[in-house]
């Protein structure tokens, strides 16, 4: 395990996300359909897990969605920013709403091999540690448990990161690992047959204004620990939207490109205290 290569400030980060619980669904018309694309993944894939930690859950779209399609499983839910589980605390039904934590996906509360799912929609790129947070993730699977993630790639965001480097040469844009490394933290957690494969979406805008007000709204704000702590004028915005002109395509609409990673692997066994492996028949059949 290993720190970030782009060190979060954790505190900014779940202070933005708090924030933004009460505007968040209405814009993160991206996040909910990557959720969507994750959830139709499972269609092909033959579980019945007891227990699902949705790791990130926010607002809780993709939780209720989760008890909908596992109806005999328990859900746990677990966001770092309390104001985002007060909304997902009210999915579901009076008698089958999921159960809420407040933690850090870096640190998980929940005792080893103890989930048979892990579902994160796109949160592991606020982890402090990444490949410490996928080793979590795979403490507390079962053998023949299974990890499904999504994130952000590299190219995520490029032509804001380009437009303010034209303005002030500052880090503005959260960094984010590539699909390939996580695919070696996936391995060098023991997970067993690894996937990883990406996807471009571009969102547009009328102006450089929306798209900062929708970055706000969902509470993806600049986290990185090295970031200006100085506020953005409206001298320094008007720059940024100069720069940002010359990405204005055919329609008159400016891109707002995202680089989606998704990953899964399977929980194949894990070591018990005094040696003892642990192989599911599952993972068996499987291989």
């Amino acid at each position: 395990m290993g720190r970030s290569e782009f060190p979060i400030d954790k505190q900014c980060a779940r202070r933005a996300f708090a924030r933004a619980a009460d505007s968040y669904d209405a814009a993160a018309v991206l996040q909910h359909e990557i959720g969507q694309r994750m959830l139709d993944r499972l269609d092909y894939v033959k579980l019945k897990p007891r227990r699902i930690l949705d790791i990130g859950c926010g607002t809780g779209v993709a939780t209720e969605k989760l008890l909908r399609r596992y109806p005999k499983a328990e859900v746990l839910a677990l966001d770092f920013a309390l104001p985002m589980l007060e909304h997902t605390r009210r999915r579901g039904r009076w008698l089958r709403r999921p159960r809420c934590l407040c933690a850090d996906l870096d640190q998980l509360p929940l005792a080893a091999q103890s989930v048979d799912l892990v579902f994160s929609n796109a949160a592991i790129q606020w982890s402090a540690d990444p490949a410490g947070a996928i080793a979590e993730m795979h403490r507390v699977l079962r053998p023949g448990g299974l990890l499904m993630f999504s994130s952000f790639g590299p190219d995520t965001l490029h032509e804001l990161r380009a437009a303010w480097g034209e303005v002030d040469g500052r880090a503005h844009v959260h960094g984010f690992v590539d699909m390939h490394d996580y695919g070696d933290m996936l391995l060098a957690a023991g997970m067993a047959d690894p996937v990883m494969d990406a996807e471009r979406i571009t969102l547009t805008y009328a102006d450089t204004l929306a798209l900062m007000r929708d970055l706000k709204a969902i509470g993806a704000n600049n986290a990185a620990a090295d970031r200006e702590r100085d506020l953005t004028g409206p001298r320094r915005m008007a720059a940024l939207a100069r720069a940002y002109e010359r990405f204005r395509d055919a329609d008159g609409r400016l891109p707002a490109s995202y680089e989606v990673v998704y990953g899964h692997a399977w929980a194949v066994e894990q070591r018990r205290a005094g040696g003892e492996v642990l192989i599911s028949p599952e993972t068996l059949r499987r291989r």
